[in-house]
């Protein structure tokens, strides 16, 4: 990159680097909108990267809000044109960030809605036929609720990140984290071990794979868990993050520790983590509504 390379071209390159060490939807969300950006900048005749400035950053979430983007869209819209800004400054085209200057559009406050305990806890001890394959989807299963990871960060799992009582996962931003595993988790660990090798590739590296013995791919998780939740009978549809979500929430209801909350599911800010303090009042709100004598009382009885 250099101060006279084509914006199309510097977001090609930018993307290729982005590519060797962030999740495949990452790098398909990142090029949606840096296409749309690069649309929008040529649409007012500017071609080179150098331009890139506040005004310009401005304009475009300007014009992305007018159409109708979603508060999520356009907050995902700003990270992808910040992160591709701070890659022109580490390589000398901008002197300094300028989308840092914006704000990130407010985003709705979604609460998750995690798995009742006692409905998962049936739902994991469910027995399996003790093949292969049914080994290493309880184990992935284990290690999702044990652990809180990310369908990316369980994916990428290797051999080498895995020890007797903790993994080693690389988050979003690639910044790794340590997060202990748990007994039920290192049991089933340990029994898809024992039959690892009679699926993977003799070179292959990865913690989980498919019947190929390669690398099991995000959508094939995804499917697994889904099939999972219909064969044994949970009725309600399963996916990776509902079981970080779970894992989050059930264990700020035991703790109350939120800072190691945060630490464990690898969240940059506190605020990200704060939402299953709101999910954990709900539940309390609810609670009170039903058990507390008063609380059902009409106006219409006083």
């Amino acid at each position: 990159m250099d101060s006279d390379s084509l914006l199309a071209d510097t977001v090609t390159n930018y993307l290729a680097q982005l590519a060797t060490h962030a999740s495949p939807a990452t790098v398909a969300a990142y090029r949606q909108d840096l296409s749309a950006f690069c649309q929008f900048a040529e649409q007012r005749g500017i071609t080179q990267a150098s331009a890139l400035d506040t005004a310009l950053a401005r304009a475009f979430l300007g014009a992305e809000r007018s159409r109708g983007l979603a508060p999520r869209s356009l907050a995902r819209r700003r990270a992808a044109l910040s992160r591709f800004a701070d890659a022109l400054v580490q390589h000398r085209v901008l002197a300094d960030n300028p989308v840092s200057l914006l704000r990130t559009p407010k985003q709705p406050s979604h609460l998750p809605r995690p798995l009742d305990v006692d409905a998962l806890a049936r739902f994991l001890d469910t027995p399996h036929d003790g093949s292969p394959l049914a080994l290493r989807d309880q184990a992935m299963l284990e290690l999702f609720y044990s652990s809180g990871l990310r369908l990316a960060e369980l994916a990428a799992l290797d051999m080498s990140h895995l020890t007797a009582n903790h993994v080693r996962v690389m988050g979003k931003g690639s910044k790794p984290r340590q997060v202990p595993v748990g007994r039920r988790a290192q049991q089933a660990l340990t029994a898809w071990l024992t039959c690892r090798a009679s699926l993977a590739a003799s070179a292959e590296t990865a913690l989980f794979v498919g019947q190929r013995g390669q690398r099991l791919g995000h959508r094939a998780i995804q499917k697994r868990l889904a099939q999972l939740s219909v064969v044994r009978g949970l009725p309600e549809h399963l996916h990776p993050h509902r079981l970080r979500h779970s894992f989050a929430s059930h264990l700020l209801e035991s703790s109350q520790d939120l800072r190691a909350v945060q630490e464990l599911l690898g969240h940059a800010n506190l605020s990200t983590t704060q939402v299953y303090t709101r999910l954990d009042w709900q539940h309390l709100a609810d609670s009170y509504d039903a058990a507390h004598p008063r609380a059902k009382r009409r106006p219409s009885e006083s």
